[in-house]
């Protein structure tokens, strides 16, 4: 037996609400801490092991990668930035590539194109189109983006240059946007991941595509945590159809090696010009390995159509023993994205289902976040519904 370990980081900046609790080894989609209890990771590091923990494969590409090179910078060809670029161009039917650390990054990037866009077409002051329940990261302008006042508040004044208005709302988009020559973009999450597993309706993503050709705007997608694959194609956005001017990826693209990426078509693959933006660790070595192996893995193990039979499976059974509950408003997701709403605020099960042995998140206070990695098996899945309903039945019986 060994002593039991209190999870404590008294020297680490307090910016986290954390479960007492500190991992420290995984395998697949199990995790152990430092006193040795097991749990079922229905989270993912949030939306980013994509290949689990471990992985037989990933792991000896990162080890031989790092005896050769770490960095060394962008003062030089990477050779693995061109072959990730290639790997994410051919999959996304889109140009080139822009390499960073994180999606708050990328999406920083996004602003910056959609922006120089504008002013190199004359406006002087370009606006950006963005949505209530919106994410896109925590600096100031990224997070001005961002729909939720938690985010936002106490860090003003914000960056002017954002129209918000409601999802799914085409008649609402027209009427905020009627007559305003200074829009040079419409920037939203396929599925918005902190505002609550919402999707766009495909219907609405084809709508607001042929809006921003007719008007010369740039679509701007952030598929930070539905993209590689988690809804069962390598984008989100692909199952309507569409290809966005400008798309930003993280979280998921490294399985767990910090990468993030903006992906450029058409008109915005030319923005940017030496001296317009760059990154000292962007599109390192080990970064690019990390994405490159990751792509191969999943190809190699079908993992998108495994995310979707996976998912398909976990969402039926989470009906059929969750639905019924009165207290359960929705069910909703695609893939192995998925969200259960409460009718009350739930965020006291992240701390219980730890204790049950289960990892999860709550977002927008009432929506139980699952985006386990991408290799959950079907016993997997059923596992996290036994886990999970009696605990939900006890959130909705006090």
């Amino acid at each position: 037996m060994t002593a039991f370990i209190e999870a404590a980081s008294p020297h680490v900046m307090n910016t986290y609400g954390r479960v007492p609790i500190a991992l420290e080894r995984g395998q697949g989609c199990r995790v152990w801490d430092v006193n040795g209890k097991e749990y079922l990771d229905a989270l993912g590091g949030i939306a980013v092991n994509t290949l689990g923990h471990n992985h037989p494969r990933l792991v000896p590409a990162l080890q031989q990668q790092l005896t050769r090179l770490i960095h060394t910078s962008n003062y030089y060809h990477v050779p693995g930035q061109e072959t990730l670029a290639r790997l994410l161009v051919e999959r996304s039917a889109m140009t080139n590539v822009f390499f960073c650390n994180t999606g708050l990054e990328a999406n920083e990037a996004a602003i910056k194109i959609a922006r120089k866009f504008g002013v190199d077409q004359g406006i002087a002051r370009p606006e950006i189109v963005v949505y209530d329940n919106a994410f896109h990261g925590r600096s100031i302008a990224t997070m001005t983006a961002t729909g939720n006042p938690k985010v936002r508040d106490g860090f003003g004044p914000l960056l002017e240059g954002f129209i918000r208005v409601a999802p799914n709302d085409y008649q609402g988009l027209l009427a905020a946007t009627e007559g305003n020559a200074n829009i040079t973009a419409v920037m939203m999450e396929p599925i918005q991941g902190e505002g609550g597993l919402h999707p766009m309706r495909a219907e609405y993503l084809q709508q607001v595509r042929a809006l921003c050709d007719a008007r010369g705007w740039l679509l701007i997608l952030d598929e930070v945590q539905a993209g590689m694959g988690r809804t069962g194609k390598w984008f989100a956005h692909q199952w309507a159809g569409i290809v966005p001017d400008v798309m930003t990826l993280a979280k998921g693209l490294g399985s767990g090696v910090p990468i993030g990426a903006v992906v450029a078509h058409g008109k915005a693959a030319e923005v940017l010009k030496p001296g317009n933006h760059g990154s000292t660790f962007g599109g390192n070595p080990l970064a690019m390995c990390a994405g490159i192996e990751t792509i191969r893995i999943m190809e190699d193990d079908g993992l998108l159509a495994h995310a979707t039979s996976v998912g398909d499976h976990l969402r039926a059974a989470l009906r059929t023993q969750l639905g019924a509950l009165e207290g359960v408003v929705d069910i909703r997701g695609q893939g192995l994205m998925i969200g259960i709403e409460l009718s009350r605020p739930c965020g006291q099960l992240i701390g219980q289902a730890a204790e049950a042995g289960l990892l999860l998140s709550v977002t927008a206070d009432t929506v139980i976040r699952l985006v386990p990695p991408l290799i959950l098996t079907e016993a997997e899945a059923d596992e996290i519904v036994a886990k999970l309903l009696p605990l939900v039945q006890a959130v909705l019986a006090a």
